[in-house]
């Protein structure tokens, strides 16, 4: 690939990820809900968010997903879990549901855990990697049962240029990023999340890294 190409193509790249962004504001609320993933970073941001005073408690859930077979040894939520551990946040803080494997289960399994444990919280702060902020927003508003829960939606604070690292190169994450643009084209007609508008330029990037070959089947849907 020559470097012009290299450089529209993270050009294009950048284009997504901010789409995917929300920069929603963010308000303490009862509980800091992490869906996990392969980016430890995540954990970070929400030990982080208890520790600012956002949240009484953490929730994380997750168990091995496509993307992160392989890269831990226990389910993503108590990978997670451990990190929160290891930042200060105290044992009887963290709520662990181990079995989701895709976005939706994550908020599934985690309004049954919460209902089977007495507890039902008001307002959550989400924590998601930053290209999936806009895929959980558009998924809990469909799939939470209580329509009346607030939240917001963050993500470890860090711009496109400063995001990739060797945990997750910039190959992989706009390969997946691409992949998450068409689900949440496709994914409403499906009853899994709310429609959300894709502006024309941010398509457009989609189908110019499509036609690039930065894309890789098996993160299409």
């Amino acid at each position: 690939m020559d470097l012009d190409q290299d450089m529209a193509n993270n050009s294009d790249a950048a284009i997504i990820y901010d789409y995917h962004c929300m920069h929603m504001e963010l308000k303490p609320a009862d509980a800091i809900f992490t869906l996990c993933s392969l980016d430890i970073r995540v954990a970070e941001r929400a030990a982080q968010l208890f520790h600012e005073g956002y949240g009484q408690y953490i929730i994380f859930s997750g168990n091995v997903g496509a993307l992160s077979a392989g890269r831990f040894a226990v389910p993503e939520a108590e990978a997670f879990a451990a990190v929160a551990r290891e930042r200060g946040v105290p044992e009887d803080k963290i709520i662990v549901e181990p079995r989701a494997t895709n976005t939706g289960e994550n908020v599934r399994f985690t309004y049954a855990l919460l209902q089977d444990k007495g507890l039902h919280p008001e307002s959550f702060v989400l924590v998601q990697k930053p290209y999936m902020e806009r895929r959980t927003y558009a998924t809990f508003v469909k799939q939470w049962p209580d329509s009346t829960t607030r939240f917001s939606v963050t993500s470890p604070q860090m711009g496109w240029d400063a995001y990739p690292d060797a945990d997750n190169p910039r190959e992989l994450v706009t390969s997946i990023m691409v992949g998450d643009l068409v689900r949440i084209r496709d994914y409403p007609a499906k009853g899994f999340q709310i429609e959300q508008d894709i502006p024309d330029d941010v398509w457009a990037a989609a189908q110019r890294l499509i036609a690039a070959g930065c894309v890789m089947d098996k993160h299409l849907p």
